[in-house]
Order: structure tokens, then C-alpha cells, then sequence
């Protein structure tokens, strides 16, 4: 579904840091002002058509004032809901978040809500917890490996960094706006989903990941409905966690390294999961 333009609404046109310029501003560091927003900054070609394509509410839309929108960025102007902005170049430099580059577009998308209902779950489910996890990069880095190897959501678990913060946008290269990610308190509320599941007959196995895991996670079969669960990129999974897991399953290395970057981690158990399955990269989910 794609949103409808509104190309004869008036323009908006900020040409000096006011007010308005200030509450976006404050999107890209402040975690606390965009849940309160219930906003976020995106940019970048793909992500904002991907925005566009898959119906994503656009509050806004703010383009260079200095210069004439390229061809896509007409036709994003011209397709995509919200409001429209034309801002001075040195202004959207700074909503760009890059000191070098002024972005052709920045778009100001709605929060989705952190529902677990919206991961679609099928027979051939295969889906990521990230628990706890530090680094905004690493989140946007898992959702961009589960959107290549046919995941159907990211679930972001416990005190953890922000998936709509705009290092994780960024390294998501547009995948956190293709499938689901939610955020849950702990892992309690993500069990009592998996226990609602099983209920309706889905065989779902919750696999968790460790250095020191029992099985090497190519001898697990991953064929069937698999949550995988990956842990903090220090301390590893919680002692929730580990007691919850059906099984534990270690990625086996050598050389010098001692561990696997947690992101890292997660795309190998991705690709295996994808590989038993028969799947290329943009499988189905």
C-alpha cells in the first residue's frame, strides 16, 4: 500500500533553526523526545522508498530548499503522506546526522507500536530476539541479516539500546522498515508469546546462542518454527534467558578471536537457518 501524496498542501519553509527545526533535531540523539514524538528521522533512497512502498505513516517530508528535488525525490514528494518542508541546506546537513553531506531527503516517519502481534508467524517461522543488546549498529545490522535470510521480525528484549535510533536506521539499510521489530521488557513477555503459539499447535523451539553451547548450531535442525536468540554483545544471554531456551548452540571459530561480534554471530545462525531450509537470500518468510 502506498500512501497518498498531498502535493497541493502548502509548503512548510525553515530557513533558520526555530522551534520546528529543533524538535527534529532533537529525534536524532534523544531516545526519550522520540518516544515521546512517537517519531523518528530516516533517510537514504532505499529506506525512504521502502517507507513509501510498504505504507509506513510519513509525518513529514523535508527536502533541500537550496536545490530542485532529483527525479526520485519529486516522486517520493509526490507519493508519500505527511507534510511538506523545504529546509536551508546547512539545517538538513544537521538532520542528516553527516557533517560532509547534505541529504536530498529526510523523512519524519510515525513509531510503529511494540506489539508482538505484528510478527507474522507461519509454519516456516524464523525469528531473532536480541537481548539486551549495546550498540544501536548491531540492532540495525541483525534486522538487515533476518531481512536477507527470510526472518519474519526482531524482537529487542530488556534495557537495550533504541532500533529507531538513527545509527541503527542507518545500518539497517532500510530492512528495519521492512519487517517488524518490536521492543519487550524482558524475556518474560516474549515466553508468554511463544507459550500463546505453542498453544495454537506451532512447534516452535527457542534456540539460544553461546560460546559454550552444547550443540554446534550446524548439527541443530532449524527447518522447523526456530526463535534464536542472540545476547548481549559483553555479558552474552541473561539467566532468563538461558533457563528459557529449549537449547544452547555455539558457533564453532578458531584463530585468535574469542567471540563473535553479536551481530556477526547472528548472521552466521541466520545463513545456517536459511542454508537447512533451501533458501536464497530474500527467502521467503
Amino acid at each position: 500500500m502506498v500512501n497518498r501524496g498531498r502535493s497541493a498542501a502548502r509548503e512548510l519553509r525553515i530557513l533558520r533553526a526555530n522551534a520546528r527545526f529543533q524538535q527534529w533535531q532533537a529525534l536524532l540523539g534523544n531516545r526519550t523526545k522520540r518516544q515521546r514524538a512517537g517519531e523518528f528521522l530516516v533517510q537514504g533512497v532505499r529506506p525512504i522508498s521502502l517507507a513509501v512502498e510498504l505504507g509506513w505513516p510519513v509525518r513529514a517530508l523535508i527536502h533541500d530548499a537550496d536545490r530542485p528535488p532529483s527525479q526520485w525525490a519529486a516522486q517520493m514528494l509526490k507519493a508519500a503522506g505527511g507534510e511538506r518542508v523545504a529546509m536551508a541546506s546547512d539545517l538538513l546537513r544537521e538532520l542528516g546526522g553527516k557533517d560532509e553531506d547534505v541529504p536530498e531527503l529526510v523523512a519524519v516517519l510515525e513509531l510503529p507500536d511494540d506489539e508482538l502481534a505484528r510478527i507474522a508467524v507461519g509454519p516456516s517461522f524464523l525469528g531473532a530476539v536480541f537481548d539486551r543488546p549495546n550498540s544501536p549498529g548491531n540492532i540495525g545490522t541483525m534486522a538487515r541479516s533476518l531481512d536477507a535470510f527470510g526472518g519474519a521480525g526482531l524482537i529487542v528484549t530488556g534495557h537495550a539500546a533504541d532500533p529507531y535510533d538513527p545509527r541503527s536506521v542507518r545500518a539497517s539499510t532500510g530492512s528495519l522498515l521492512a519487517l517488524p521489530v518490536v521492543r519487550a521488557p524482558s524475556h518474560r513477555e516474549v515466553l508468554a508469546w511463544v507459550s500463546e503459539l505453542r498453544g495454537r499447535g506451532l512447534a516452535l523451539t527457542v534456540v539460544g546462542t553461546d560460546e559454550n553451547g552444547a550443540t554446534d548450531i550446524a548439527d541443530l535442525d532449524l527447518t522447523g518454527p526456530t526463535l534464536l536468540v542472540i545476547g548481549n554483545e559483553t555479558t552474552g544471554l541473561s539467566a532468563g534467558w538461558r533457563e528459557s531456551c529449549d537449547m544452547m548452540a555455539r558457533i564453532p571459530i578458531a584463530g585468535s578471536a574469542s567471540s563473535l561480534n553479536a551481530a556477526n554471530a547472528a548472521t552466521v545462525v541466520l545463513y545456517e537457518a536459511a542454508r537447512q531450509r533451501g533458501r536464497g537470500t530474500g527467502g521467503a518468510r
